[in-house]
């Protein structure tokens, strides 16, 4: 009897998020299985459908069949199944875990399992959409966080005619991504848009009223004993990889779902790729690494030769407006933050808007913050991407001109 192609296995993929659709539309005859009861989307938009700008079906990816609505709840490895809520049981030859990531519920007082009313995380598009519902002009909202999903949520219910405020617990906003500079534009930009913002500002509780049977938020409590008057508030602490799944299993977690160069798990026949994958001890939590990672895995589950090496990932923030001079664009990549013995350049246009920066190390770009004007984003991200030692005659103003040295 001859022996089954990989390609010729079962797949079964478990999460409808952006990995799992990306590596369904790639792998034909996956089965695919979605906790949401919506069709796959582009959550990188979400604050676009929060204020308004996108429907929800315009997001959408293309068209993946996908078993919405649907939980698993248990893999039974030994004899390769997954057992579902609905009851259901699905046979796999390979089994990719796509699970994505839960948006990280800080421990404040008040905050229990159950949610109070007008407290929102914001991380799905049913998030995005109970948002949407809930904020009009003048409705006091305060998102706590001040990282891409915080100033993200901010600048999209301001739009919506929301009184925002935006706490980030440290020294800045974008603390991963931006360097002080950069930040203090950011936070002009924000600020200009009716956005209060406190940084080192560390939130305590949440003060709730009880109205027949359910508690509503009224306001933030910060560690000071000021309070912040909320009829909203936003949870956007970041995210944790989830891998209750993987770990019921038996598969090796640290932080995350830990893979090798096929995003292949400690079980030879279950992968894992996207926020829930750690991949030479890194977690991305960024969509173009998962996209990357799911292009990857199906040239293996076809039975090609490929690899994964990990992800030179750029972050890259467009906060949109009706208003085109109230827009506002923001790339970050590699190291910001100089070490001693760094170069470093800086350029800087009030006027516009603009800010620029990039920092060499032992004559390789080692990262760089662009914001307002991104003719150079390209050129400087290929440059950083590639790794190569920079040309002893390539100044590093000129790595800042709009065809980034190319």
């Amino acid at each position: 009897m001859r022996k089954k192609t990989e390609s010729a296995l079962p797949v079964v993929v478990i999460g409808a998020g952006m990995a799992g659709a990306r590596l369904a539309a790639r792998v034909p005859g996956a089965t695919v299985v979605g906790e949401e009861r919506h069709a796959p989307y582009n959550r990188v938009l979400l604050a676009d459908v929060l204020a308004g700008r996108y429907a929800p079906d315009v997001i959408a990816l293309p068209a993946t069949e996908v078993r919405r609505g649907v939980r698993a709840v248990r893999i039974d490895r030994a004899d390769r199944l997954v057992h579902c809520d609905d009851g259901s049981v699905l046979h796999y030859g390979r089994l990719v875990l796509a699970t994505g990531s839960n948006p990280v519920l800080p421990p404040l007082r008040g905050l229990g399992d159950t949610l109070p009313d007008g407290v929102h995380p914001f991380r799905t598009l049913d998030d995005a959409l109970a948002l949407r519902a809930a904020v009009r002009p003048g409705v006091r909202a305060v998102v706590i966080g001040g990282g891409l999903l915080g100033v993200s949520a901010a600048r999209a219910l301001a739009e919506c005619g929301a009184q925002v405020v935006l706490a980030q617990q440290g020294e800045h906003l974008m603390e991963r991504q931006l360097d002080p500079e950069a930040a203090a534009l950011l936070r002009v930009h924000l600020e200009a848009l009716g956005v209060e913002v406190h940084t080192e500002c560390r939130v305590r509780g949440l003060r709730c009223a009880t109205a027949t049977t359910t508690e509503s938020v009224r306001a933030v409590e910060l560690a000071d004993g000021y309070e912040l008057a909320a009829d909203l508030t936003v949870l956007a602490c970041g995210v944790r990889p989830r891998t209750g799944l993987a770990l019921a299993a038996g598969l090796d977690v640290r932080k995350g779902i830990v893979v090798d160069d096929e995003l292949r798990t400690s079980d030879p026949y279950i992968h894992a790729l996207g926020d829930c994958a750690e991949h030479r001890s890194t977690l991305y939590g960024l969509a173009g690494p998962a996209l990357e990672q799911a292009d990857v895995l199906a040239e293996v589950l076809a039975g090609r030769p490929a690899r994964y090496e990990g992800t030179r990932a750029l972050t890259w923030l467009t906060l949109r407006s009706p208003d085109p001079l109230r827009a506002l664009d923001l790339a970050a990549f590699g190291e910001a933050r100089p070490l001693p013995g760094d170069d470093v350049v800086r350029l800087a246009d009030a006027t516009r808007g603009a800010y620029r920066t990039v920092v060499v190390r032992e004559g390789r770009l080692a990262g760089g913050v662009l914001l307002g004007d991104l003719g150079a984003v390209s050129g400087l991200a290929r440059t950083w991407q590639d790794d190569e030692p920079l040309p002893p005659a390539m100044s590093l103003l000129h790595l800042l001109t709009d065809d980034g040295g190319h």
